[in-house]
């Protein structure tokens, strides 16, 4: 099997092992995907117009140097008003149009405050 008989990389930017691995096929060589897939190994041929394109949200790097001292210790209730405030931030995508009539991926933050108290030790007076 030659060079000339691979698919041309030029015309098909797109094709990755496995497709590269169903041309050959369909022109009649017989030659194993674990071969297909070394050779696209060795040589970096790797496809990169395709992306995962959902990725969870991480954002953890590493241990963090300033950080606040954990004094709610897990006692989220009490019966002071405004005593405990805790925060969440969460993370939503949505599509959006441009001008030219692309879509583009954009990201929203919502931040949420949260006020710990026991309703039933709080007294109006």
């Amino acid at each position: 099997m030659g060079q000339r008989d691979w698919p041309d990389q030029r015309r098909n930017p797109n094709y990755g092992y496995r497709r590269v691995y169903c041309e050959l096929q369909k022109t009649g060589h017989t030659i194993n995907i674990k071969k297909v897939h070394r050779l696209f190994k060795k040589y970096h041929w790797q496809v990169t117009s395709f992306t995962r394109k959902s990725r969870k949200y991480h954002s953890y790097r590493g241990e963090g140097k300033n950080m606040a001292p954990n004094r709610i210790n897990r006692r989220f209730f009490t019966c002071i008003p405004h005593q405990k405030i805790t925060t969440d931030t969460n993370e939503f995508k949505y599509y959006a149009l441009t001008s030219k009539g692309n879509v583009i991926i954009k990201k929203l933050y919502l931040d949420l405050i949260w006020i710990c108290i026991t309703v039933r030790s709080f007294r109006i007076p």
